[in-house]
């Protein structure tokens, strides 16, 4: 494997005393996951953090091998972390992608939708702006997986997404988190929590 392509960080755990294995979402190849050397260190932490966008350059000698990844920063989302209701939609959506999809196949509606959501986001004045944006992924994420998911939002009122927003958790966690839900609909009731806050 040699793929050399922008990429979302969606997931990183630490691997070792410096590395990290980092979840990339590619357009041409979806989901990857990489070994990161040093990723833990001053210069690349700030690098692989879920939903940084990177130029990635991935390699694995053989089919079997876990890529190792060099990373160079594109577009930083750590700003905006340090926001609790935009720090939790940009973890659900992060989680959301690095756990619910298989490794190695493309989805290149999702990778651009991702990308569109994360910006939103980031750049968004205040959530009612992005919230459309976000219930609209999960309907992509459960059609993309072959789940149905129903219409994306069109009209309604932020009231309405919110319900609708809490309405989805239910067939997400059948369809796709059924054996795993805990842990990974925890970032979701977060930012369920924080959204609350604002009907």
């Amino acid at each position: 494997m040699h793929l050399s392509a922008p990429a979302i960080i969606v997931a990183a755990r630490p691997h070792g005393e410096t590395a990290v294995i980092a979840r990339m979402l590619t357009e041409q190849a979806g989901l990857v996951a990489a070994y990161i050397a040093g990723g833990r260190g001053r210069q690349l932490r700030p690098v692989v953090i879920p939903g940084n966008v990177v130029a990635a350059e991935i390699r694995a000698k053989s089919a079997g091998q876990l890529p190792y990844a060099r990373l160079e920063l594109v577009e930083s989302r750590g700003p905006y972390l340090t926001e609790p209701l935009p720090a939790a939609a940009i973890g659900w959506a992060t989680s959301l992608t690095a756990a619910s999809l298989p490794e190695l196949e493309a989805y290149p509606e999702l990778y651009e939708a991702l990308g569109a959501l994360l910006a939103a986001i980031c750049n968004a004045g205040a959530a009612r702006e992005w919230l459309r944006a976000i219930v609209a992924y999960e309907v992509l994420v459960l059609r993309a997986l072959g789940f149905g998911g129903g219409a994306p939002p069109q009209g309604e009122t932020r009231e309405g997404l919110v319900a609708r927003f809490r309405e989805q958790r239910k067939p997400l966690a059948r369809h796709i988190f059924t054996d795993r839900r805990g842990d990974i609909l925890a970032a979701r009731d977060l930012l369920a929590e924080r959204l609350a806050k604002l009907v």
